[in-house]
């Protein structure tokens, strides 16, 4: 099954709007990449100027090599502006179970 990061970031307030803009504009730097599987930009609900960003990936080590190379660390670069915090976790999708739409 997929290799799954999940990055929780804390934006600096009203600079949501400019962030998401910026992740669209970048965010191909990720997809365009042979082992990303896809990638999702969600704002919380419950807690204010804070985003999740999800993204699958083939395996580990892949995963892993794109977070060392010179295009993630330009791509982190130029979100940095916005963040004022943030964590990160990795998980395995152990089952996948398709919906009816």
């Amino acid at each position: 099954m997929a290799f799954r990061v999940m990055l929780r970031m804390q934006i600096k307030p009203g600079l949501g709007g400019q962030f998401e803009q910026k992740w669209l504009e970048v965010g191909t730097s990720v997809t365009s990449h042979p082992a990303n599987l896809g990638q999702w930009l969600s704002r919380s609900e419950e807690e204010e100027d804070i985003y999740y960003i999800v993204s699958d990936w083939v395996d580990e080590p892949r995963f892993r090599e794109f977070e060392t190379s010179d295009g993630h660390l330009e791509h982190r670069q130029k979100l940095h502006p916005y963040r004022s915090g943030g964590s990160m976790t990795t998980m395995t999708v152990v089952a996948h179970l398709p919906g009816g739409s």
